[in-house]
């Protein structure tokens, strides 16, 4: 005999369960998917966050007044390790992967483990969770973490701004603090860093564009962000974090590929999706690359993405006194992220230390204090290289005290950060900075130009 056939979670049938999800993450996407998708969704019933990346964050819970009313005492945030155990304990149907950066082999390893666990699992495409913006949308995106994309938006930010355009950057977010004091963040000075207590991660990417008087928006609840960014902009940049894909859907989509990790641009997701979705890709850093390198990628955009404007660019370094270095004994200090799950061995720190014949590169590890000595245990193929790794008061301190006890002449500061603002450093610092350059034709104003915007009285 047949039963009548029912609709899952209709509003007729009050008895049938939402289905039980988890959702796997890393203080970002994950938040991003939970409230655009699921935050008001009746058929699906978010059990737990898990975190993975970022320190510090499992443990903690995502707020009640960010998380709704389906969710009084908020959702807890656990240690991915304890994924399995969660899927049996409460019965879970579905695992959705939220965050970035991930081999493609990483991310089947972590399906694997999850369909032996007994649940589904699945990711949320584009459509799912896009944002959609009044103002024209500019997204810089990656194939890989440290492919150059912060250098990439600020060079796009200050075009429109020189066109006479009211620019705001919505950052990717990077929500490492009190959850419930970061729904909504605003920069435009320096001193709203201090105000929202900002890790150093959070600095390397807000400060180059306060330095340029650009306004700059993050936070966890990217619908009352845009809401708020769309009343000060006739143009929004959307500044990508790791190689995620946007948040908001973009009226012209840049993705920057790093020549260094030929290859990589359809080996990692979402990098791949990127690749395959983007209406530009700058191939960057040719003038430190290989042309074998470039080659490799070059054949990858006319397999994947042929259609896409192709623009090659150089990351020309900015040194401060670069007649400092020759001789001496450095230390140097590249970006965190780019060297722990970005995977890179150098940056521009070490390019600069050779180029300018340092006499030697101290090895950072010998000198490693506390939460730094962890991360060379974490990432064994770093080598005399610090990462600016500062997600907490006590990381800060840990890399102040690593910075302060090296036997070195000169430290080589190559992070986006200034670390004098954030850091008590007992030994002089040379700054390393670089911006984007394009090599050759087509550039990208000419292809920015293409964006009609309109301009409004900022009154």
């Amino acid at each position: 005999m047949f039963q009548k056939r029912e609709t899952f979670g209709s509003e007729t049938d009050k008895s049938i369960e939402p289905a039980r999800v988890i959702i796997m993450g890393a203080a970002g996407r994950d938040f991003h998917d939970f409230n655009t998708r699921f935050r008001n969704n009746p058929c699906e019933r978010v059990i737990c966050f898990t975190a993975a990346q970022i320190p510090n964050i499992e443990g903690r819970r995502y707020p009640a007044e960010l998380a709704g009313p389906r969710y009084p005492n908020g959702i807890l945030i656990y240690a991915e390790e304890e994924l399995p155990s969660l899927i049996k304990k409460y019965n879970v149907n579905t695992v959705y992967l939220s965050y970035s950066d991930l081999s493609h082999i990483d991310v089947m390893h972590k399906a694997s483990v999850v369909l032996a666990s007994g649940a589904n699992f699945a990711l949320l495409g584009p459509r799912s969770v896009f944002l959609h913006a009044a103002v024209p949308v500019i997204a810089v995106c990656a194939v890989r973490t440290g492919s150059g994309k912060s250098q990439t938006s600020r060079y796009v930010a200050k075009y429109y701004k020189n066109k006479g355009a009211r620019v705001v950057v919505l950052r990717h977010p990077m929500p490492y603090g009190d959850l419930s004091k970061q729904a909504v963040q605003r920069f435009a000075t320096y001193a709203d860093l201090d105000a929202h207590k900002c890790t150093i991660e959070e600095r390397e990417e807000y400060e180059p564009h306060i330095a340029n008087g650009i306004v700059v928006y993050a936070g966890i609840d990217y619908q009352r962000i845009l809401a708020l960014a769309e009343r000060e902009a006739d143009i929004i940049i959307w500044d990508g974090g790791n190689n995620d894909i946007p948040f908001i859907k973009p009226n012209l989509h840049i993705v920057v590929v790093d020549p260094h990790r030929a290859g990589h641009e359809i080996t990692y997701h979402p990098g791949e999706t990127n690749f395959r979705m983007a209406d530009v890709l700058i191939i960057n850093k040719i003038d430190s690359a290989q042309e074998h390198e470039v080659a490799v990628v070059e054949k990858n955009i006319k397999l994947y993405n042929p259609k896409a404007v192709v623009v090659k660019a150089a990351s020309p370094l900015r040194i401060d006194s670069p007649q400092r270095i020759a001789g001496a004994r450095v230390l140097v200090i590249e970006d965190g992220p780019t060297l722990t799950h970005g995977g890179m061995l150098y940056g521009a720190g070490m390019l600069a230390a050779k180029r300018h014949h340092a006499r030697e590169i101290i090895d950072a590890q010998k000198y490693a204090a506390g939460s730094i000595r962890d991360i060379y245990k974490k990432y064994p193929a770093l080598h005399k290289i610090l990462p600016a790794m500062g997600y907490s008061k006590a990381q800060v301190a840990d890399l102040e005290k690593t910075i302060n006890r090296a036997n070195c002449d000169l430290v080589i500061d190559a992070s986006p950060v200034d670390i004098s603002r954030i850091l008590k450093v007992n030994k002089p610092i040379v700054s390393v900075r670089y911006e984007l350059a394009e090599v050759g034709k087509p550039k990208l104003p000419k292809i920015l130009s293409r964006i009609r915007i309109k301009l409004q009285d900022a009154h």
